[in-house]
């Protein structure tokens, strides 16, 4: 089984809570999951490898920490995505961004992909894959399939929320890319929606029924 990291500080929790509330409006909820988002990045790239470069400062000559290694690439699975994305860079403002658009046959919840467009030549780059609900699966695991086949240095796929459903069939075809998380919720309904669950993302983020 691959690697699920559930991101419980105090303050993720809190948002998530006030995103869960039925009556949160559009403006409120589309605020809270950029804010999330930050504070998930941080814990996100929390392992991001570092070298030194000489610097000055004021006073002195020293070696400074800095980033090792090519720009992170940020990867939306539209629409909800976008919201995950906004709030990840903010703490990398230069990273590249994908966009990968997906829907979900309301009869098979089977992903259909319409929209392909990554920075090129990302061999050298760790990828982070955004999606606010993590329900059947389907929509990520077909999207981190389609970057997996360009040889990325590394994935990670991050989430608001995640069934038990869509970890393990994440996990069976992706047993090596980890899973970020802020809550793993009961379970899904049969329509294929997160219990207890925060309703449709999209909508909920768009102003959309």
């Amino acid at each position: 089984m691959g690697e699920v990291h559930v991101i419980s500080h105090p303050l993720v929790q809190h948002k998530l809570t006030l995103m869960r509330r039925k009556d949160t409006p559009t403006s409120g909820f589309r605020q809270l999951l950029e804010e999330i988002g930050m504070l998930m990045g941080y814990e996100v790239t929390r392992d991001m490898p570092l070298s030194t470069e000489k610097i000055e400062t004021p006073l002195e000559e020293m070696d400074a920490p800095v980033l090792e290694g090519k720009k992170v690439v940020l990867v939306s699975i539209l629409r909800a995505g976008d919201g995950i994305l906004t709030g990840v860079l903010k703490l990398l403002p230069s990273a590249r961004i994908g966009h990968i658009g997906l829907y979900r046959d309301p009869k098979t919840l089977v992903a259909v992909e319409y929209y392909f467009k990554i920075p090129e030549e990302i061999e050298d780059r760790d990828v982070i894959v955004c999606d606010p609900m993590l329900a059947t699966g389907n929509s990520a695991i077909a999207a981190v399939e389609r970057l997996a086949e360009l040889k990325p240095k590394s994935l990670k796929f991050v989430c608001l929320l995640a069934a038990p459903e869509g970890i393990a069939a994440f996990h069976e075809h992706h047993p090596n890319v980890p899973i970020y998380t802020a809550s793993i919720d009961r379970q899904l309904n049969e329509k294929g929606y997160i219990l207890p669950g925060l309703g449709d993302a999209g909508d909920r983020l768009f102003g959309t029924k």
